[in-house]
C-alpha cells in the first residue's frame, strides 16, 4: 500500500461504464440485445477532441491500464510503467481511453453477465466474439465520447491485433496504430497451446459445460494448469534460469511429486492467482478470438492493408517467441509492399513476451518520441 501516490501516477481512478442499449450484430450473426463497456480515462480530452489515445489491452488484461483504485492497493494498473504524466504515453498532453473488452470478465458484458433475455448469467450461452467486434463496440464508445478520431490506438499482443483491425475496418478513425508484439495471424503453435489451454479447463469436472456458476463451483484446477501454460510461453528460457535456474524450494530433494523447484511454486502461485480474478468462461472465448484473428483470411496482407490510412509503429522483442520478430516482419513487409507508412524497432530484450509490459528503456524512448511528435503538432 503506498503511502503516497508517485508524482508520475494519474492518481486515483474510476472505471466507468459505457451502455450500449440496442441489438449489436456480431461477425458470428449472433447479436447480442444490448452490452456494456468498463473503461478508465485518463488526462484531459482537449476541447477539440483531437488528443484521445485508446489503449487496446491483451488476453488476461483489463480496463485498469494505470492509477490506483484506493490507496490500499498493493499495486497500480497493468500499464502503470507506460501511462502517466511526463511517462512514453503522457497525460500531460494525451487523453487515454481504456476499455474491457466485450466477453471479459472485468466489467464488460460477457459470460458472467446477466442475460436480460433468461434473467440469469450467459455463461457458455455468451456468443464467440472477434477482434473485429472488439473494433466495433469501442468505436461505439468512442461515438458517445464523442472521439471521432484517435491519436493513436495502441497495443501489445492481442492489443497490438486490435490496433491493426482498427487501421483496416476504420481507417479515417484513426491517425498512429501502435502493434506491440504481435503478429497478423496466429502461427499453428500457437493455437495449439490455446487448445491445450482450452481442454485443461473444459476437462476440469467442475466445469459442468461452462454452468458452473448454476452448480456453485469453479473450474479451479482446469483454468489453473491453462494459465500455468501460458505464463512458461510469455517469458523466455533466459528469464526463467536468469530467475529461478535449478534452485529447490525446500534446499534438498524431497523424492515426490509436490513443488521441488523454485519455478514450479512460481507457477503454481501465478495459476492460483489468476483462478481468484479471472472467468473461465471468458479465457475460452478470449483464446477462440485469437484464433480466428487473421484479416486477410488467407489472402493477401498487403492488398486488405492498401485500404488502412494511419501511420504504423512496429515492434518486436528479441526473446519473444510467442511472437517473434519474425513474425513483425511479416507484417511490415506487408504494410511497405502495400505502400503504408511503417517503421519498425526490434528491441533487445531477454524477457520474453511478456516484454512488452516492462519498461524497457530502449522501448520507452521509442513510444515517446513518436508520441511527443504528435502532441507537438497539436500545439
Amino acid at each position: 500500500m503506498p503511502e503516497q501516490l508517485p508524482a508520475d501516477s494519474v492518481g486515483l481512478v474510476e472505471a466507468e461504464r459505457f451502455h450500449y442499449g440496442q441489438p449489436f450484430k456480431l461477425c458470428s450473426g449472433a447479436v447480442l440485445p444490448e452490452f456494456e463497456l468498463a473503461c478508465e480515462t485518463y488526462g484531459q480530452l482537449r476541447a477539440d477532441r483531437s488528443n484521445a489515445i485508446l489503449i487496446c489491452h491483451a488476453l488476461s488484461g483489463n480496463h485498469h491500464a494505470a492509477g490506483y483504485h484506493s490507496m490500499a492497493d498493493t499495486k497500480p494498473g497493468w500499464w502503470d510503467n507506460m501511462i502517466g504524466p511526463g511517462k512514453p504515453i503522457d497525460t500531460d498532453h494525451f487523453h487515454v481511453v481504456c476499455p474491457n473488452n466485450l466477453g471479459g470478465c472485468e466489467g464488460s458484458s460477457g459470460p458472467t453477465s446477466i442475460n436480460p433475455r433468461t434473467g440469469q448469467r450467459y455463461g457458455p450461452d455468451f456468443p464467440l466474439v472477434t477482434v473485429p467486434d472488439w473494433v466495433a463496440s469501442q468505436a461505439l464508445l468512442a461515438d458517445a465520447l464523442g472521439i471521432t478520431r484517435w491519436a493513436a490506438v495502441i497495443g501489445g499482443s492481442l492489443g497490438g491485433m486490435q490496433a491493426l483491425q482498427w487501421a483496416i475496418d476504420l481507417p479515417d478513425r484513426i491517425e498512429c496504430a501502435f502493434v506491440i508484439a504481435a503478429a497478423a495471424y496466429l502461427s499453428p503453435q500457437n493455437i495449439a497451446f490455446n487448445e491445450v489451454a482450452r481442454q485443461a479447463i473444459r476437462s476440469d469436472p467442475d466445469f459442468h459445460g461452462g454452468r458452473y456458476y448454476e452448480h456453485g463451483t469453479t473450474p479451479k484446477r482446469g483454468l489453473m494448469l491453462a494459465r500455468m501454460l501460458g505464463h512458461i510461453t510469455y517469458l523466455s528460457d533466459d528469464t526463467l534460469d536468469q530467475r529461478f535456474g535449478r534452485d529447490l524450494s525446500h534446499g534438498h530433494i524431497r523424492f515426490g511429486y509436490d513443488v521441488e523447484f523454485e519455478v514450479e511454486s512460481y507457477l503454481r502461485h501465478q495459476g492460483q492467482s489468476f483462478v481468484e480474478h479471472f472467468d473461465a468462461n471468458s479465457y475460452l472465448l478470449m483464446t477462440r478470438a485469437l484464433d480466428y484473428f487473421d484479416p486477410a483470411a488467407g489472402g493477401s496482407l498487403a492488398q486488405v492493408l492498401e485500404q488502412a490510412r494511419a501511420r504504423f509503429h512496429v515492434l518486436s522483442f528479441q526473446s519473444d517467441w510467442r511472437f517473434s520478430p519474425h513474425r513483425s516482419h511479416e507484417l511490415v513487409d506487408a504494410l511497405m509492399e502495400g505502400g503504408r507508412k511503417v517503421s519498425y524497432v526490434e528491441v533487445e530484450s531477454t524477457r520474453g513476451h511478456d516484454s512488452f509490459l516492462t519498461p524497457i528503456p530502449q522501448y520507452h524512448r521509442v513510444i515517446r518520441t513518436v508520441l511527443q511528435g504528435i502532441a507537438r503538432n497539436r500545439r
